[in-house]
């Protein structure tokens, strides 16, 4: 019987991955929390041409919560999406300005 634990992380692998999979056809939804949409809520070409990468990480390590086995694949999957986050807050919160 799969624990709490694996029951959670299998959920926020699979919205993680409908995040990410959403994100590659709209990316202003990652534009728009770090200030990165114009003043209309779009998002220059560039830009969304930058993101869409980090939406398919993020797909990706999403699938990989998602469908790895339980025990240390799945810790290890967890591990690389806690990982991408904690540098994108990194990164983002040092780099964006004019957001408070």
């Amino acid at each position: 019987m799969p624990s709490v634990r694996t029951g959670l992380l299998r959920v926020v692998g699979a919205a993680t991955t409908a995040y990410g999979v959403t994100a590659v056809r709209r990316p202003d939804w990652l534009a728009r929390p770090v200030g990165m949409a114009g003043e209309q809520g779009g998002t220059h070409p560039y830009t969304a041409m930058a993101l869409r990468p980090l939406a398919w990480r993020d797909a990706a390590g999403g699938l990989a919560m998602l469908l790895a086995p339980a025990g240390p694949a799945l810790v290890t999957a967890a591990a690389v999406r806690i990982a991408s986050d904690v540098g994108d807050a990194v990164l983002f919160g040092r780099t964006v300005t004019g957001r408070v």
